[in-house]
């Protein structure tokens, strides 16, 4: 999908809801000298275009006891697609397919991402502490039948965490 143009206006839009995503529109056109409903002609056109995808509150992990960061590789089984049950009408399964749809469904799981290399997929968990992570790992990851391997590494320190992305000009 191609790139939405953005001029300095909307990039500042950008900027602006990325550092407080709670502002009103009126605070919000005061920062980019604009009246307010130009302003929130832009936003909403950012909002439908789906450049700005949804507003949330970012929590810290540490205030609500989910105190140790993992990041898990894991490689999968190499299968041919499994084909669908006789009679069946949905499409073929295959171990990524399953592993995707697992993934889903585990709280501890805040990010998974298909990857290039000797893993194949690379996940960020968050959990309470060392017995969390353990029972996560032993009762859910290591237990689905396309894992075949898996290399954690924990977060020591935080140097840099964000969400907002750089808003260069191109």
């Amino acid at each position: 999908m191609a790139a939405l143009p953005l001029d300095k206006i909307d990039r500042k839009i950008l900027s602006i809801l990325q550092m407080d995503g709670r502002l009103s529109n009126q605070e919000i056109a005061e920062r980019v000298s604009l009246s307010p409903s130009p302003c929130l002609r832009r936003i909403k056109h950012l909002e439908e275009s789906g450049v700005i995808r949804q507003y949330v509150a970012l929590l810290d992990p540490d205030k609500i006891g989910l105190g140790l960061l993992a990041y898990v590789n894991v490689r999968m089984e190499k299968h041919s697609n499994i084909p669908a049950p006789r009679g069946s009408r949905s499409i073929a399964s295959s171990p990524r397919t399953d592993f995707a749809a697992s993934v889903a469904n585990w709280p501890e799981v805040v990010a998974c991402y298909a990857m290039t290399g000797e893993m194949d997929y690379l996940l960020r968990v968050h959990v309470e502490d060392m017995g969390h992570f353990s029972r996560f790992m032993m009762e859910t990851l290591l237990r689905h039948p396309a894992v075949l391997d898996v290399k954690s590494s924990f977060a020591l320190q935080q140097v840099k965490d964000t969400t907002a992305l750089p808003l260069v000009s191109f």
